[in-house]
């Protein structure tokens, strides 16, 4: 027998059950298992400013933002004396970040985004100065400028009070920095050609060893790992190309995926794919919730007293213990015997992770167990 306590208040959060059917070994092309390696996405950053804002811009308390305004009115021959601060409110300091796809040539263009590093309100109509783009090499591979497209508003009175809608500090240039040097790769160097499997497995090495040398000549791939198949490949760049578009349509059964079970602890997100394997077990469940009130008296002295009028605190605590159920699960691989059984639990989301936590250590839940 199993039994579980819930020692804290129950949170009335939403549990989302997702059923991703998991069907047995399905054929699927090569390029949905595989990388190649020597091909691959490149993240580059910058810092610059964003001009132009309606008074949402850093506050003057932002030091970094108006040092970087004066090297930059010096840099355009603009020389402002030591002691004067420039005060602007439509300058905000932001980080750029962009992702270089693989390949890329220089004139060509990707998007990039903006988000303030600073305390500006929005970056709303704001316009990112001419920004360099670094690798993680310190070269300068993508230079960035352009009108920020932002998705959220920001609104705020004289009172003090203000509405936000989604992030107005965080926007997006579309084909906002164009490519000013290339990165190499090695896909043209050498005879192979590396696979690097997505999701490590003996078996879809092997397979997809297989299924080259039964579309190709046999012997031109070879599985060396869980993580890796080396293939043979044509010399000449056109040659390899057209090897490389017929290699991807290559259909290969793999293995199928285990059983998981996901917890979003930050949202109380619960998803069960199906495949979940129940065993036998007996759960006992149960709930204890604290309740604490503060509230305060005021003691009224009476006239001529010559007392005083005192505030004293008064707390009601509460505790409220939940009557346990005993409840036996039948072996099932079925999700919907897991999902009805736990619904007649009445258990929130908090609940059933530990229940089925407590499966799993249990050993009458054959599922992977995952917490993002």
């Amino acid at each position: 027998m199993m039994s579980f306590v819930k020692r804290a208040g129950l949170s009335s959060l939403l549990l989302l059950s997702v059923f991703c059917v998991m069907q047995p070994a399905r054929a699927q092309s090569i390029q949905s298992l595989v990388n190649i390696q020597g091909i691959r996405e490149n993240q580059l950053v910058g810092y610059s400013l964003v001009v132009g804002l309606n008074n949402t811009g850093d506050k003057n308390q932002v030091k970094f933002t108006n040092q970087t305004v004066t090297n930059m009115l010096r840099q355009f021959g603009v020389q402002l004396p030591g002691k004067i601060d420039p005060k602007v409110k439509n300058v905000a300091a932001v980080a750029v970040s962009a992702t270089l796809p693989p390949m890329y040539s220089r004139g060509q263009n990707i998007d990039v985004t903006v988000s303030s590093i600073g305390d500006a309100k929005s970056l709303r109509g704001g316009t990112l100065l001419l920004t360099q783009l670094h690798g993680a090499d310190g070269e300068v591979y993508a230079l960035a400028q352009g009108s920020v497209v932002v998705g959220g508003v920001n609104a705020s009175g004289n009172s003090g009070s203000s509405v936000t809608v989604n992030t107005p500090t965080a926007g997006l240039i579309p084909n906002g920095a164009t490519v000013e040097r290339e990165i190499p790769s090695d896909f043209n160097m050498g005879p192979t050609i590396t696979l690097n499997l997505k999701r490590p497995s003996f078996k879809d090495a092997n397979a997809i060893a297989h299924a080259i040398n039964s579309g190709f000549q046999s012997g031109i791939a070879t599985a060396k790992s869980s993580t890796n198949v080396e293939v043979r490949a044509p010399s000449e760049p056109g040659a390899r190309v057209a090897f490389m578009s017929q290699l991807d349509d290559i259909q290969v059964k793999a293995e199928p995926v285990r059983a998981k079970v996901v917890f979003n602890s930050r949202t109380g997100t619960v998803v069960m794919g199906d495949g979940v394997v129940l065993h036998a077990a007996a759960i006992s469940h149960g709930s204890l919730t604290v309740t604490i009130n503060e509230n305060s008296n005021v003691s009224q002295p009476g006239v001529l007293s010559n007392g005083r009028t005192a505030v004293t605190p008064q707390s009601d605590v509460s505790v409220k213990s939940g009557h346990g159920q005993m409840l036996q699960l039948p072996e099932s691989s079925s999700l919907k015997t897991l999902v009805s059984a736990l619904n007649n639990l009445g258990a929130s989301p908090d609940d059933i992770m530990s229940i089925l936590q407590a499966l799993h250590e249990a050993g009458a839940l054959d599922a992977d167990l995952e917490v993002i």
